[in-house]
């Protein structure tokens, strides 16, 4: 099976990238920083020597540069199991205050870079007649929160393409679910004063995921939503 992950370099992409390539699936990445890409590859081919890990950095909240990314894979010429549209980012803030630009910035990372590689791919998909594709949204796509502003709208908005995508590909055999993650430790938490066990595993998310793309073809787990045991921070 190949997987197609963005944002793969750090945080949950490198995490979902881990479990797929532990069970023997290989691995196709993308993240805008080349030299963690990079280093993520190296990770990867050094622990998982028998699968194939493929990887090229692009900036997906360009058009452009996500629709290049879409044609590195298809030229790849190999079957297309499953995307993980990972690649997102959060700039503090509230709509009454936050910078100029915030949204449109949100926007393009958090919801334009999913649309983009999914349409650059999904053609491939309907021509195998399946395929699962997983849009990593937020808690914030459910509950808006103070200093949430842009992130939130945009996260909502990936939602809502979620929704959309699942009911359009549903004669296709392609899967769609939508995963709403509350807060996981990462690397950018690292610093925080965060209690690590006061949050979710990174693990704990791409368990999920993995667990979720295993289920038969007459299956499709629409909404993952995980939380810290002690609820939302």
């Amino acid at each position: 099976m190949n997987v197609v992950i963005t944002g793969a370099s750090r945080g949950l992409g490198k995490a979902i990238a881990h479990v797929f390539a532990q069970n023997g699936h290989n691995l196709i990445l993308t993240s805008r920083n080349d030299v963690a890409l990079y280093n993520a590859m190296q990770e990867f081919m050094t622990a998982y020597p028998n699968i194939s890990v493929k990887a090229k950095a692009f900036d997906l909240s360009i058009k452009q540069e996500a629709q290049a990314f879409g044609k590195w894979v298809l030229d790849l010429q190999v079957s297309i199991n499953v995307l993980v549209n990972n690649a997102g980012l959060f700039d503090p803030g509230s709509v009454y205050n936050e910078p100029d630009g915030n949204l449109e910035h949100m926007m393009a990372v958090n919801l334009f870079s999913a649309y983009h590689v999914t349409r650059a791919l999904i053609n491939q998909m309907i021509t195998q007649k399946s395929g699962h594709i997983f849009n990593m949204c937020s808690i914030a796509s459910l509950k808006a929160y103070s200093n949430g502003g842009a992130y939130s709208i945009s996260k909502y908005a990936l939602a809502g393409f979620s929704t959309n995508l699942r009911e359009e590909m549903k004669p296709h055999g392609i899967k769609v679910t939508a995963v709403y993650p509350g807060a996981a430790y990462t690397d950018s938490w690292v610093g925080s004063g965060v209690d690590p066990k006061r949050i979710m595993e990174a693990e704990d998310i791409s368990r999920m995921v993995y667990t979720a793309a295993q289920l038969s073809p007459q299956a499709c787990v629409e909404e993952i939503i995980l939380r810290p045991q002690l609820g939302d921070l």
